[in-house]
């Protein structure tokens, strides 16, 4: 008799090699041996491949026993990790670029997620690009490390018995409730994703929920999430300002040999001006979308290798840059993390690298990220997190759609005006100026104010057909611009619910083992309390999300109407001053 097994949660495939099964239905295995969590088996379609061995257990004679009471205690342990690591920080503990090469079957998740797009592979995959306009050179990014000051220990941090910032030497294993949670009787642990390179395990998210993360956190690194009105957010910035960018000039170096544009940057909480190339601000988004694994950072204007020097590239590119600054100092984190206030504020070269030099070796980042985040301290209700995050991955899904409807339909609207309606509106004025030419013929002195008014009003046709053309950059391209800086957001946010997600499946896999009695539920509540952590910040990222949509479209569509508004009050007033023409002839 074929050994079958019954799905105890619904689960929906992600990845090729994965089948979706439904709570209750029965599938056929095709081995009770489990690969490092993973059962392969047929669902009730007849679809082959792998489902989670936590979300079935087997049927034997008729009676339904979970998979892992089938497992011997060696075999076990070899296919799973420790949930906490003992004695504390594991020193040999591999970062997650270093981790071997698992197999490429996903790990499980709460609910699918579609497969990443070109920017959300972008988002975690990020390299600062090489293009031809933006090499590294010598004298900005040059090959020799700042010395490590005295008292620093790796980070740049100084240690307990220096004099600078107060420290705290943070790790997961702490967190644990009446710090007993390694004091488990059992053996169960939860299970590692086998896909190493997915979002959860990349972003430092699993590491962290399953207790292996540890660093020095001062006291100014600390981030903040605040239970607000409408839930968890962050803490706003008290020293709030903006920045504006100006002047791109192109320049020279290497006598003349490279050439590139400079940015005029101004701070409004320093009034000091810095020169930014296009390089900088690159370099600086790849720092970001490393340290914030849960924040979506604005996408910068894409880099473009040819026609860089172009009146309308560098203005483009220049209003792309004010939208993204604009929405980086609006964050409350990110305006006030330390490399975005080094690139806005450092004017001295030396000072530049070593800042940069710091920030590269930056250890709070990924799965060391979340520790620096203090949240209120009653938790959130999981069950409530994970509805609120379908609810927001149905809304972003829509919007992009809609978004990318908006673009397709004012792109065409401007192409038309610019080229359809200004042609249109001047074949108009040529007609009326032919027939004010064909009356002049007559040359009878009564009909010289008709004709002259005849031919005004060919000539307000034509310039109505240039008013055409020139408004798109008034008013359609500023909601253009508004939807790209958003529909990249709207791509970072797959990954940022992948994260969430990632860490409720922990939970619910902890949980399963506690009712079978293989985990203690200390253990299993320094889970849920990792998890809790990683719910605040991504419910207080979705919560700035829409703020910032709500005055950014509230104030764009104000300005699209206003400027639609003048555009017809100037054509009608053209053609009042043609009609008044009429009443002198």
């Amino acid at each position: 008799m074929a050994l079958r097994a019954r799905a105890l949660y619904d689960f929906n495939s992600e990845n090729p090699g994965e089948i979706s099964v439904q709570e209750n239905e029965i599938i056929s295995l095709h081995s009770q041996q489990d690969i490092d969590g993973w059962l392969e088996g047929s669902n009730s379609r007849g679809e082959r491949g792998l489902v989670p061995a936590s979300y079935v257990e087997i049927i034997r004679n008729d009676t339904a026993t979970s998979h892992n009471n089938n497992t011997s205690g060696d075999a076990y342990q070899g296919s799973r990790y420790a949930n906490i690591p003992s004695g504390g920080f594991d020193a040999s503990y591999k970062p997650n670029n270093q981790v071997e090469n698992f197999s490429k079957a996903p790990a499980p998740a709460l609910s699918t997620f579609s497969a990443p797009t070109q920017h959300q592979q972008q988002q975690h995959n990020y390299q600062a690009s090489q293009g031809s306009d933006d090499d590294w050179d010598d004298d900005w990014d040059d090959s020799s490390t700042v010395a490590d000051e005295p008292g620093v220990v790796s980070g740049g941090f100084r240690d307990f018995e220096g004099n600078g910032p107060s420290t705290h030497r943070i790790s997961t294993s702490s967190m644990a409730r009446g710090g007993n949670a390694q004091q488990a009787k059992s053996s169960a642990t939860v299970s590692r994703n086998l896909n190493r390179f997915s979002t959860f395990v990349k972003s430092g998210g699993e590491a962290f929920v399953l207790g292996e993360a540890s660093g020095f956190v001062k006291d100014g690194d600390k981030i903040c999430v605040t239970m607000g009105q409408y839930g968890p957010e962050w803490q706003e910035n008290p020293y709030p300002f903006a920045c504006t960018i100006d002047d791109p000039t192109k320049q020279t170096k290497f006598k003349g040999m490279k050439s590139y544009i400079a940015y005029k940057l101004t701070p409004s909480h320093t009034q000091n001006q810095v020169s930014r190339r296009y390089k900088h601000f690159d370099w600086l988004y790849a720092r970001l979308v490393e340290k914030f694994p849960v924040i979506s950072v604005p996408h910068i204007p894409e880099k473009q290798a040819t026609g860089r020097f172009e009146e309308d590239f560098i203005s483009k590119r220049r209003k792309g840059l004010i939208w993204w600054m604009n929405h980086m100092t609006s964050h409350p984190v990110l305006a006030k993390c330390d490399v975005f206030q080094h690139f806005l504020t450092c004017t001295d070269e030396k000072a530049w690298k070593q800042g940069k030099r710091k920030a590269e070796k930056d250890e709070m980042v990924g799965a060391n990220f979340f520790l620096t985040i203090s949240t209120p301290a009653a938790p959130l209700d999981l069950q409530e997190v994970e509805s609120k995050t379908d609810g927001f991955k149905v809304f972003t899904k829509k919007m992009d759609d809609s978004a990318l409807q908006v673009n397709a339909t004012l792109n065409e609207f401007a192409r038309k005006q610019i080229a359809g309606f200004k042609k249109e509106y001047q074949k108009v004025g040529q007609s009326f100026k032919s027939l004010s030419q064909a009356f002049e013929i007559d040359q009878q002195t009564y009909s010289v104010g008709l004709n002259q008014a005849i031919a005004y009003t060919g000539d307000a046709y034509e310039a109505i057909g240039d008013y055409f053309a020139e408004q798109p950059r008034h008013d359609v391209d500023p909601v253009m611009d508004l939807l790209a800086l958003y529909q990249g957001h709207l791509a970072n946010y797959p990954d940022i619910i992948h994260v969430q997600k990632g860490a409720l499946t922990k939970v619910k896999e902890s949980q399963k083992h506690v009712e079978e009695g293989k985990m203690e539920g200390p253990q299993a509540d320094s889970i849920r309390e990792r998890c809790n952590i990683i719910s605040f910040a991504t419910m207080a990222e979705i919560q700035h999300f829409h703020h910032i949509r709500v005055r950014d479209f509230k104030s764009q569509m104000q300005h699209y109407l206003r400027e639609q508004i003048g555009f017809f009050q100037k054509i009608t007033g053209k053609l009042e001053d043609a009609l008044q023409m009429y009443d002198k002839a």
